[in-house]
Formats: structure tokens, C-alpha cells, sequence
């Protein structure tokens, strides 16, 4: 075993683990459905057996959540036959999806089946796991039954976690937890919705603690994650008893105790992997807003890559896209080959496809962002990427939904919508080549997700204050949070808000001299009915007459706009507005009558920090070859980056024209401020960046 100190108390260790090491009924099992363990595995086992925090780096298809969770079934198995297991749940898996909550549910019986089977062969006990699934779609009458009887390993969201942990019965389930899979960390880590998650892990770690004496083992997952030391502090927090120096316990494992909870292994295979990847370009040049004609040609092109695979994954970057996307597709191709997958269609229509799409019944997905996580849809030949998704990361997630699986080569086509998204989507693949990532910027002790959480915690037991601060400044995006800030949000949840009515927004009483927080009446329920920060979409439902069915989701505003007779597409199939009321439009099937597309508010991507300063890089280096000829600049891009002749020339003649007209190329070095006059004489300033969204949407407010 080779360890390695590093700086930032975190230790990475290149040790591995056959699988015979496994119970030989696992062990059995593994090697019927695999030739061998993919390096990823075989260096995450001993890590996991030795029950220290670990952090799982490795690309798409590689066997990540498995290497996960074999090594929790074995010691299950193993703690089965000695003793019957009891009905406490052992195993905690978080996803930032519900499709991905669901899928994981499903992926897990075949192991659990098949380990089973292998211990009836081998004349051992039979040992019964379960597994279940607890979301948002969880009907009633099974959260009664995991009530009754919890499941060993547990599937659930952030948010449903969080509910969980407010409740009797929920902290009942969760206070015998002994280790939590964090799914597609990179995810959550960017945002308030993962502080959320880590906020609620420390509150998981007291109340194990409390239960039996140990916070759970985390075990994050990714395969896309930058800087990987900022993830694995992110997945273990801070250290309940103060930092702790990057030393080996005596026993040789991580940590052995409490005070070194700290400590995380980090497991990197990298990103990195042989992919075949293009650009396409339509016959006819690229302009600054698509014409008609060339979506033709793009539609021509999918339609050709269609029939050449035998299952095709579109992603594109709105809802709206989608919908006409697989509107033009599904002339082409057949209705019953193709259909839209986003997250305003209902979850029924969702499961559907991604069931159709897995079984070779469709030829074609078109999907936001919602099939970008690692959900299992079956063996898709190709992905298709319409414009820049804007971040690396995306485009290697999507990309990575074509070949799946262990040794398969992920192949994607990118398809530039403009002449600026030509020149983002040629850097993107040269980022990709450099094997750059974006960078996941974790936002500091954001102050409206720790007031939900301290209500949400005093609401199910009584706290010192002092107490609650230092377990929930436990979480990374916490560690800096002052007392006096704590307090002054303690005290705010206490003494509420003044209105013409009387106070309200009082949720805690606050002993001020005995230091201890209590729950007012209705505190838990407010905190698990306004619980999560994803924000409110104030969308309106669909319900399909005389059905009854929901099926999906408008925008407020196109419902608003919207009349009794209107026809429009959803989830590409066409339906007629019998009546429109507060929060739901009933509608009927139209059978096909020609729709229009509904819109959704404020969802396109803004470009990352390290893809502008790729586009940046492309442009300097397109200027310099300028300056010998414009055959230079593109020879270079058609040699160099690979980039297909017309492409090149397009993208040759646009930054040729760009430099022509502003006397320079624009890149993060040289701002260009351009005014004009309109022809009614009024004056128009524009900022030539290659800046990213966080630094140009400043500029536009200014």
C-alpha cells in the first residue's frame, strides 16, 4: 500500500482489491455479469471495506455507483449469515435526480437477485436485502410500509432526505444509517441546493452519533469534479473536533475515531478518456441567427445520423428546443420513433421514454438536461449536442450517455447553431482534448438554507445553541460562518417580522440565558412544505380531459397568454385548451392538428469561466495566425483542432471579418467597446468579451 501526504489533510492511497476478497457468493455473482473490476473498483474496495470517506473520481461508465454499493451488500451479506439482519436501514443513497433515484432502485435488484442466487447454490443462508425508494413520487401506501419495515439501503433525493430528517419517523429509519453514497457529486456542489445536502448530512451525522456512537462513512461519486481536494471536503465537512493533521491512524486505516472524521481517500482514474468526438456543420454558412433553411439542413443531417445508429441521445438546451426539435424529427423518423424528455413533462411520460428509448423502441431522444446524470438508459450509440452546452463538464456528461459501459468509446457530434457558437463549440472540443475542466465554485454559508435547516432541526428536538452551531458549521460551505452570524439568524427565526396584522415568521423560541432553542407550533410544518432550494417555477399543470391525467407543465406566462381552442405541443404530441384556471390548463388530445411550441422563462445556460477563457484562447491564436494569411488560420484549424474544411473556413472568415471591422480580435485581453447609431439616431454600445455569464451579465445590468 503506497500512502501519499498531502497538504490539504486529505490522502490519496493506490492500494487495490480483487474481488475474491468479496464473500464468495458476491464474489460469484460479480464475476458471472464481469470479466474483471475496472481499476476504479478494484482501488475504491479497500478503502470502502476499511470504512473511511471516499471520493470516487473516474469517467462515465466505469463502475463507479457499483463499486459503491457491492462493497455495502457484502458486508450485509456477510452480517446475515451470522445473525438475521435486523429491520434498520444500513445504507443511505443520495441522488440529485429522482429518474436517477428510480433507475438505481432498479439496477440494484439484479445484484441483490443474483447474490441471493448464488447462496442458494452454495447451500448458505438465504439473506433478503431490501431496497427501497423514497422520493417526492413515493405513493403513500409504501411510505407506510418502509415506516413499518425500513429497507436496508435506502434511495432518496437531498430533498426528500431533508423531509425525512424532520420527521418522528424518518429520523427513526435514519439513526441506524451506517454509510451514505453521494450520486453525481459535481451536481450539487456548485450550488445552495448541495449546501442544503451538507447541512442535512451533519444533521444525519448527529443524530447517528446520538443513535450508535459513529457518524456514517460518505462516499462521494462524480466523474467530473474540479478541484477534486475542494469535492472530497465538500463530501466530509469539517471535522467535529477541529482540523486534524494529515497523519495515519495506528492501525493504518484513515481514520479510527471521531476526532478524525476529517479525513477522506481520494480514488482518481481521472476524466480523461478516448472519446470520438466531431463538429458538424450544415452545407450552408453558419449567420448570427439561424435561418429556416439551415435548421432544414440540421434536421436533414440527425435524421442521416438516425438511421446510421441505433439509438441517438439529442440534448439541447431548453425545453422549448426540445419540443420542436422532436416536433421536425418525428415527421421524418415516425411519431412512435421519437419524443421530447424534459422536466416539465409529467414522470409517468419520462419513465415511458426512457423505458422505450432502453428497450430499442425509440430511435430518437431529445432531452434537456434531464438525462445528462448517469441514469441507465440502455446502450445509446451516439449523442447528438445541439449548440454549446456552455461548460465542459455538460458536454462530458452528455457525451458520456454513448457508451455507457465498461471499454465502450462515447461518440458525440456537436452542432453549432451560430457563427459565435461555431467558435465556442471548436473551443469546447479543444478544451476536451487539453483535458481541462470546468472549476466548481462552492458558495459560502449561503444565510436562507441555514435558517430552513435550524427550523427544521429544533423542530424535531431541543438544542443548545452553541451546540447546533458547531455540529452545522461541520459542513465545508459552513466552515466560516461566525457565531455572531448564527445567532443573528437564531434570532431572527425567533422574533419574526412586524406587518400590519402582527408579528409573523416566528418559528423557534430562543432561550437567551440558558442558551437553548425549542420549536414554536407549526415550525415543522412550514419547514418541510417550503424545504429545498430549488426555486419555484409557478408553472401551470397540465390535465388531460376526461382523463384526469397530468401529464406536464406550461409556464405561467404562456398559460396567461394562452386561450380556450389554442393548440400546442407537449412531450411531442399535440393537445387543444378546453379551459384555463389558476395553476392548471385542462386540455384534450388534438390527434395530431399542427401546434404551437409553448415557452418556459429563464432556463438557457450561461457559459463557464473555463470555456470562456478557452473561446479567449481560440480567438488569440486564430488572430496570430491571421496576421501571416487567412489560409494559414485555416490550415491550422483544419490540422490542428481536426475541425472539418467548411467549418474551418467558416470560422476562419468570421474572426477574419470580426478583426476587419474592430481592428482587433476580441479575447480577455483586449475588450472591445463598439458604439453605433440605429437609423432613428439612437446610440447603441456594444461590449465584445469572451468573458463568461457572471462577468457579462454584470456589464448588461451596468
Amino acid at each position: 500500500m503506497l500512502q501519499v501526504e498531502s497538504p490539504t489533510g486529505l490522502l490519496r492511497y493506490d492500494s487495490v482489491m480483487p474481488v475474491q476478497d468479496f464473500h464468495p457468493a458476491v464474489a460469484a455473482w460479480f464475476t458471472r455479469q464481469f470479466a474483471q473490476a475496472t481499476d476504479v473498483q478494484a482501488q475504491a474496495w479497500p478503502a470502502i471495506r476499511r470504512h473511511t470517506h471516499t471520493l470516487i473520481a473516474a469517467p462515465t461508465g466505469s463502475g463507479k455507483t457499483l463499486a459503491a454499493f457491492l462493497a455495502a451488500i457484502d458486508e450485509l451479506i456477510r452480517e446475515g449469515l451470522t445473525s438475521p439482519l435486523p429491520d434498520e436501514t444500513r445504507v443511505l443513497y443520495v441522488s440529485p435526480l429522482k429518474a436517477l433515484s428510480n433507475d438505481i432502485h432498479k439496477n440494484l435488484e439484479l445484484p441483490l437477485a443474483g447474490i441471493r442466487d448464488e447462496l442458494l447454490m452454495q447451500g448458505k443462508t438465504d439473506v433478503a436485502i431490501r431496497a427501497q425508494v423514497r422520493t417526492g413520487d413515493t405513493p403513500q401506501g409504501e411510505r407506510e410500509r418502509m415506516r413499518r419495515q425500513p429497507p436496508h439501503i435506502l434511495v432518496t433525493t437531498p430533498e426528500s432526505l431533508y423531509i425525512l430528517l424532520s420527521s418522528d419517523s424518518g429520523r427513526r429509519m435514519l439513526g441506524t444509517v451506517r454509510s451514505v453514497i453521494v450520486d453525481e457529486i459535481h451536481a450539487l456542489a456548485g450550488n445552495k441546493r448541495g449546501a442544503h445536502l451538507t447541512l442535512s448530512l451533519e444533521r444525519l451525522a448527529a443524530l447517528c452519533r446520538e443513535h450508535h456512537g459513529h457518524a456514517p462513512v460518505r462516499i462521494g461519486l462524480s466523474a467530473t469534479q474540479k478541484p477534486i481536494e475542494d469535492m472530497a471536503q465538500f463530501l466530509v465537512g469539517k471535522p467535529v473536533h477541529g482540523n486534524v493533521s494529515p497523519r495515519p491512524s495506528r492501525n493504518g486505516d484513515l481514520f479510527s475515531s471521531v476526532e478524525d472524521e476529517g479525513r477522506c481517500t481520494i480514488i482518481d482514474t481521472g476524466h480523461v478518456r478516448d472519446r470520438d468526438l466531431a463538429i458538424e456543420v450544415p452545407g450552408s454558412p453558419l449567420e448570427a441567427v439561424m435561418a429556416n433553411e439551415i435548421w432544414t439542413e440540421i434536421y436533414d443531417r440527425l435524421e442521416q445520423l438516425v438511421h446510421e445508429h441505433r439509438t441517438t441521445l439529442i440534448f439541447v438546451n431548453t425545453r422549448r428546443l426540445a419540443e420542436r426539435a422532436a416536433r421536425f424529427l418525428a415527421e421524418r423518423l415516425g411519431e412512435q420513433f421519437v419524443t421530447a424528455h424534459h422536466g416539465s413533462l409529467s414522470r409517468e411520460h419520462r419513465l415511458d421514454a426512457e423505458q422505450r428509448l432502453k428497450a430499442g423502441k425509440l430511435r430518437a431522444l431529445v432531452a434537456t438536461a434531464s438525462l445528462e446524470l448517469g441514469i441507465d438508459i440502455g446502450d445509446i450509440d451516439l449523442v447528438c449536442q445541439l449548440g454549446s452546452p456552455r461548460a465542459i463538464a455538460a458536454f462530458l456528461q452528455r457525451v458520456g450517455r454513448a457508451g455507457h459501459a465498461v471499454g465502450a468509446l462515447p461518440k458525440g457530434r456537436l452542432f453549432p447553431l451560430s457563427q459565435d457558437d461555431l467558435v465556442e463549440c471548436t473551443a469546447l472540443l479543444d478544451a476536451v482534448r487539453h483535458g481541462e475542466l470546468d472549476r466548481i465554485l462552492i458558495p459560502q454559508y449561503p444565510l436562507d438554507v441555514l435558517a430552513q435547516q435550524i427550523v427544521a432541526e429544533v423542530a424535531s428536538r431541543e438544542w443548545p445553541e452553541r451546540a447546533l452551531y458547531e455540529t452545522l458549521r461541520c459542513a465545508w460551505p459552513y466552515r466560516d460562518l461566525s457565531y455572531e452570524t448564527f445567532i443573528a439568524v437564531t434570532r431572527m427565526l425567533a422574533d419574526g417580522f412586524s406587518t400590519q396584522r402582527g408579528r409573523r415568521g416566528a418559528y423557534l423560541h430562543r432561550d437567551a440565558v440558558n442558551g437553548l432553542l425549542r420549536s414554536r407550533r407549526g415550525a415543522r410544518l412550514v419547514a418541510v412544505t417550503n424545504g429545498g432550494a430549488i426555486p419555484d417555477q409557478f408553472d401551470y399543470d397540465v390535465i388531460l380531459q376526461p382523463e384526469g391525467l397530468f401529464i406536464g407543465s406550461l409556464n405561467e406566462d404562456f398559460a396567461f397568454e394562452s386561450l380556450p381552442g389554442d393548440i400546442f405541443q407537449l412531450g411531442n404530441t399535440s393537445y387543444r385548451i378546453l379551459k384555463i384556471e389558476q395553476g392548471r390548463v385542462y386540455v384534450e388530445d388534438a390527434h395530431g392538428q399542427p401546434p404551437n411550441l409553448p415557452f418556459w422563462l429563464g432556463e438557457a445556460p450561461g457559459r463557464s469561466d473555463e470555456l470562456s477563457a478557452a473561446v479567449s484562447r481560440l480567438r488569440e491564436t486564430v488572430a496570430t495566425k491571421l496576421q501571416d494569411s487567412v489560409t494559414a488560420a485555416c490550415d491550422w484549424l483544419r490540422d490542428e483542432l481536426q475541425l472539418p474544411p467548411a467549418a474551418a473556413q467558416q470560422l476562419t472568415e468570421y474572426l477574419a471579418a470580426a478583426q476587419a471591422a474592430l481592428g482587433v480580435v476580441p479575447t480577455q485581453h483586449t475588450v472591445v467597446l463598439e458604439r453605433f447609431f440605429d437609423e432613428t439616431g439612437d446610440m447603441h454600445l456594444v461590449i465584445h468579451t469572451p468573458y463568461g455569464a457572471r462577468v457579462n451579465r454584470a456589464w448588461g445590468l451596468a
